[in-house]
Order: structure tokens, then C-alpha cells, then sequence
């Protein structure tokens, strides 16, 4: 009881830390409908001022007085984000959105390599709070029984702000309609401002306020992006409450897995700690799967002012096959015309195409959007990985890791189709963070954060052109296969459930299960490029399932543009080659990167393939 009674405090304050993070997030998304991927990275640079001010300045003034400057500072960088760029694309897209805040992410983190380089920083212990006090035997740190009491002050001081100012007032009648706020005179602009500069304030705080119990390092963003997002969705989009709760349950079931530790059932050992992981996103499936708008939240307004129904896509016409057919003719002689490298980089290419054509297949014609797509190319790839040390043939271990992705693809979409917008998209990203936990902790088989090696193809495979050549059959292939799909009856059946998914019901479409088919189909393609991916490297790592190769997925889709087919295949080709060139150039290749896609978001809000299509309609 001794133990249990301490995990449960360690839970506690681990709460009120998240909470202070996530709280500003749900008030963002709730005001201005943006999932902001930078907000983990405004948490991080709060650790990092924090702790250069306490070794600077030293003493209680040095940590107290460098956690609020901290928290000012990262509110002043979110008034500069805030101002410069997501003014400019309030009325854009919400995935475009998504891509410029990861963007900033990629900024961020490089700014931060560059002001206080790649080691870890250790902050020192709060004065005043160095101790520690005796409960039931254990000593707690007075440090942790701070935190618990701070969570619950602020939330406090959140609603009070909330239902006692007339600011707060404005935020929750913009939270609930953001329409009906505008017509009666409400300044959104402002009022979107300072939302997001009190999110930002509360995470640096939230950052600054973590430095006796982690060291400031480069991997805190995405460290906690994840458990972030966990808790604004379980806890419902906007909802103060529902978020501080949902920070409890997830903290207290990760400190509950560390207390009960490894346990033998019917003479198996189950290590309970392994599931820190992974159990945040269990928790996600479970409360969504029951209440799709989380423990408090409400449905999302449907906005007042609906846009047109997008025109159906057009077959392609002559002029369009006969550069498609060039464009082939040129792909296939390019191993005979370049060198080994350009081989090696074109195979990459044609296989991130493949993986992008197959999230635009369920995002853009089905209208359900996705954070986790790598599940099913991790999977595929780890299957066909794991098929070809087992004896299969090449062939089979291809034809084995795509199927696996599929099962994946039935077994998750029959659960995701039954939501939309962005609890949809949360929902995929736990189902690949389970994926991703599963494959980095189980050793014995996937071998965990080291990866598989020696998954080579057979010997005439082996050879770069050779292969390169089955990758281009291939996926051209399987792209040509979904392009077509698109124009076959499926394809006008799955555009019609996505622009007015009630008539479709009406005259006898059955909408999930059509989305549910599209869902499958993408997993399917995706696994193959996984699978694909496996080979070419002849090695692969738990990275392939990561939540940064899912946003790449996305990124190549919307640098395309999402309105056209041939964009995601375009913006494959960019990105890679960008990522490539950027890599081999600058050590800060991540803040060139971001960069170069804010850029492009300003620029080609509709992606590249989209602009062009927009500019030859307009002529």
C-alpha cells in the first residue's frame, strides 16, 4: 500500500506538469480550430530558458523568477507565430495548417541546436523544495507535492479567467460558435491572439516549471507531443476540465504500470512497465471507441458558411496520357542515364510516392484524415522483413507484408470510420503509437530499438538498377490501380459519402463501410511501399513507424496539393529531394526544411500541382 500510495503521488504531479502543457493547447484548438503541432516545441524552449536563467542567476530568483520570464519569453514567441504566420493562414485548410506548425517544429528545434547545442542541460532542484517528507514509510520529494497542488491552482485560476472576465467569456462563446461570435462585432483577429499567447505562456511555464525533474533536451518535443494530444482529445476539445482529468488518468495509469512491474500469468512473466508506452493511447481508443468527443467535450460546430462541393475530378484527357506515357519512358531509362546514386535516390522517390498516393486516396477522394499512416508501412515493412528470415521468397515476404498491413488496416478502420475531423485523425495516431511501442519493445522478434538487418533481396535484385526497375512496375503500378479506382463506382461512391454523407445514406449508401473499404485499400498500398522500403535498405528500424514519418506522409501530400492526383506523387519527389539535398548540405537542415515548406504553405496554399491547376482554369 506504501508503494501504491507513492505511485499514485508520482502520478499526480506528473499530471499537473502535463496538464499545464496540454490546457493551453485545448484553449488553442477550441478558439481557432488549429492543431498545433509547434505547441510541444514551445514547451521545450521554456526548459531551455528556465534552466539557463537558474545557472545564470542562481538561487530562489534564478529558478522562480527564470520560470516566469521563461513562461513570458515563450509567450512573446508564440505572439511572433502567432502574428506572422497563422494570421495568414487562418482560413486555410486544416491540414495545411498542421504543416506549417511542423514546420515551425522543424525551426524550433534547430534554433534550439544552435543556441545550446546537442547535449542535455541539467537544471538544478527548486530552492526551498530540495527535501523530501515521509509518508508511510517513503520519503516523497517536496518538489513532486508542489506540483500536485499547482495543477489544480491553476485550472482554478483557468476557470475563473473563463467565467469571470469578459474575455473569457468571448473565448467560450467562440469556442462553441465562431460564426455567431463574428456577427456580433467580437474582434476575432485579437481574440485569436491572445488565446494563443496564453497557450504558449502556459507551456513554457509548464516547461520551465519541469527542469528539477528532467534535463532540457532536443527530443522533449516530440516526446510529449504525443501524450499532449492524448489528453485534449480524451479529455474533449476545449474543455479545462476534461483535460486536467484526462492528464490524471493517463499519468496515474503509467504510474500504476511502474508499480505492479513484471507478472507471471499461467507461467508467463509480463513486464506492466513496458506499457508507459503505449497505455495513453490504449486509453485514447478506449474512451473515444465509447464517447467520440471525449470525457467533457462536445461536438465540434458544424460552421454556418459551408464551401462549395468540390467538382468531380476529371479523367485525364490525350495530351495528359501522352505525358504520363513520357514521363514513364523517361523513369524507366534512368538507371542507363545516371549514376548509382541518382538510382538509389529515384527508388526512394517512387516509394514515398506510392506511400503518399496511398494517404491521398483516403484523404483526399474519402475525406478522412490521417496521423498515423505509418503504421501500415511500418508494418509492411517489418512483415516482409520478418517473412524473408523465416525462408519466403521474396515475392512472398512482399506479398505477405502487404497483407499484414491490410489486416492492420481492417482492424483499426472499422473503429476510425466511426469518427471524423480531427478525433479521426487522434485516433490513427494511437493506433501507430501502439504499433510503434510494440515493435520497439518486442526484442525477441522485431529486434526492438535496434531494428532488423540483412533483409536483402535475392542476388539479381540485389543489383540497384535491377531493383530499382521492380520498384517502378511495381508501384506504377499500384498507382495507376488506385488512380483508376478513383474513376471507377467506388471511387464516385466514396466522393459522394465524403461531400454529403446524408443523402448518400438516403439513397442506400452505406457511408462507413464504403469509407471503411477505402481505409483498408490505403493500408494495403501503404504496407506494399513499406514492405518495398525494407528491401531497398536492407535494414529497418522502429523510425519507419514513427508519428515524424506519418507527418511526412502528409507533408508530401499537401506540397502536392490534395485537389490534384498526380500531386502527392509531385510532392514525393520534392520532399525527398529536399530532405536529401538539405541533409548533405547544412548541419540545421531541419530549419531549412521548415523553411522551405512555410514557404511553399504561403505560397501554394493549395500545394504545387494545385496552383497550376488553379491558374490554368483562371486562364
Amino acid at each position: 500500500m506504501s508503494a501504491f500510495l507513492i505511485q499514485t503521488l508520482n502520478g499526480l504531479a506528473s499530471a499537473s506538469a502535463l496538464f499545464l502543457v496540454a490546457v493551453g493547447l485545448s484553449l488553442t484548438f477550441g478558439v481557432t480550430r488549429i492543431v498545433n503541432f509547434a505547441h510541444a516545441s514551445l514547451y521545450m524552449l521554456g526548459t531551455y530558458i528556465a534552466v539557463t536563467l537558474a545557472q545564470k542567476v542562481g538561487g530562489g530568483l534564478g529558478f522562480w523568477g527564470g520560470a516566469l520570464i521563461a513562461a513570458f519569453a515563450v509567450a512573446v514567441v508564440g505572439l511572433v507565430i502567432e502574428t506572422l504566420l497563422l494570421k495568414r493562414i487562418y482560413d486555410a485548410p486544416d491540414l495545411l495548417q498542421l504543416t506549417a506548425t511542423f514546420a515551425v517544429v522543424l525551426i524550433i528545434k534547430d534554433a534550439t541546436l544552435a543556441i545550446w547545442g546537442a547535449e542535455d542541460i541539467l537544471g538544478p532542484r527548486a530552492p526551498g523544495l530540495k527535501g523530501a517528507i515521509e509518508l508511510a514509510g517513503r520519503r516523497v520529494p517536496e518538489y513532486d507535492l508542489f506540483l500536485i497542488v499547482i495543477g489544480p491552482l491553476v485550472l482554478f485560476a483557468l476557470h475563473a479567467l473563463m467565467n469571470r472576465t469578459r474575455f473569457g467569456i468571448l473565448v467560450r462563446a467562440a469556442t462553441e460558435d465562431r460564426e455567431m461570435t463574428s456577427a456580433l462585432g467580437v474582434n476575432q483577429s485579437r481574440l485569436f491572439t491572445l488565446v494563443f499567447v496564453l497557450g504558449a505562456f502556459l507551456a513554457g511555464l509548464g516547461g520551465a516549471l519541469q527542469i528539477p525533474r528532467e534535463p532540457a533536451n532536443l527530443n522533449m518535443d516530440m516526446a510529449i507531443i504525443g501524450d499532449v494530444f492524448v489528453v485534449v482529445v480524451v479529455g474533449g476539445m476545449g474543455s479545462l476540465t476534461g483535460a486536467y482529468l484526462a492528464a490524471i488518468l493517463i499519468s496515474l495509469a503509467k504510474a500504476y504500470c511502474y508499480a505492479i512491474g513484471d507478472v507471471s500469468l499461467f507461467g508467463t512473466s509480463f513486464a506492466f512497465s513496458k506499457l508507459t508506452l503505449v497505455v495513453e493511447f490504449i486509453i485514447m481508443a478506449l474512451v473515444l471507441s465509447v464517447r467520440p468527443h471525449g470525457l467533457l467535450g462536445k461536438p465540434l460546430a458544424a460552421p454556418r458558411i459551408t464551401g462549395l462541393i468540390e467538382a468531380p475530378l476529371a479523367p485525364p484527357n490525350r495530351w495528359q496520357l501522352v505525358g504520363l506515357c513520357l514521363v514513364l519512358v523517361a523513369l524507366v531509362a534512368l538507371p542507363v542515364l545516371g549514376d548509382r546514386y541518382l538510382t538509389v535516390l529515384a527508388t526512394d522517390i517512387i516509394i514515398f510516392a506510392l506511400f503518399a498516393v496511398s494517404l491521398h486516396f483516403m484523404m483526399g477522394p474519402g475525406g478522412m484524415h490521417s496521423f498515423g499512416h505509418a503504421a501500415y508501412f511500418g508494418i509492411g515493412a517489418y512483415a516482409a522483413a520478418l517473412a524473408l528470415k523465416a525462408g519466403f521468397a521474396m515475392a512472398s515476404a512482399l506479398a505477405l507484408g502487404t497483407a499484414a498491413a491490410g489486416v492492420a488496416a481492417i482492424v483499426f478502420g472499422w473503429l476510425c470510420v466511426r469518427l471524423s475531423g480531427v478525433y479521426l485523425a487522434m485516433l490513427t495516431l494511437a493506433f501507430a503509437s501502439i504499433v510503434w511501442s510494440i515493435i520497439f519493445q518486442w526484442d525477441h522478434v522485431t529486434g526492438g530499438s535496434n531494428g532488423l538487418t540483412g533483409v536483402w533481396p535475392p542476388e539479381f535484385f540485389n543489383d540497384k538498377r535491377n531493383f530499382y526497375w521492380l520498384t517502378l512496375a511495381v508501384c506504377a503500378g499500384s498507382i495507376l490501380l488506385m488512380w483508376r479506382m478513383i474513376y471507377a463506382s467506388f471511387g464516385l461512391t466514396l466522393r459522394a459519402a465524403r461531400d454529403a454523407a446524408r443523402r448518400s445514406e438516403a439513397i442506400g449508401v452505406h457511408v462507413k463501410r464504403v469509407q471503411w473499404f477505402a481505409f483498408v485499400i490505403a493500408g494495403l498500398f501503404a504496407g506494399l511501399a513499406g514492405a518495398l522500403f525494407a528491401f531497398s535498405k536492407g535494414s529497418i528500424s522502429p523510425e519507419v513507424v514513427a508519428t515524424p514519418r506519418s507527418i511526412d506522409a502528409l507533408v508530401m501530400v499537401l506540397l502536392g496539393g490534395i485537389e490534384t492526383l498526380s500531386g502527392p506523387v509531385l510532392g514525393a519527389a520534392i520532399f525527398t529531394v529536399l530532405q536529401d539535398w538539405l541533409a548533405r548540405s547544412t548541419e540545421y537542415w531541419r530549419a531549412a526544411m521548415g523553411g522551405l515548406i512555410l514557404m511553399i504553405v504561403l505560397v501554394f496554399p493549395r500545394g504545387v500541382m494545385g496552383t497550376i491547376k488553379k491558374l490554368r482554369i483562371q486562364r
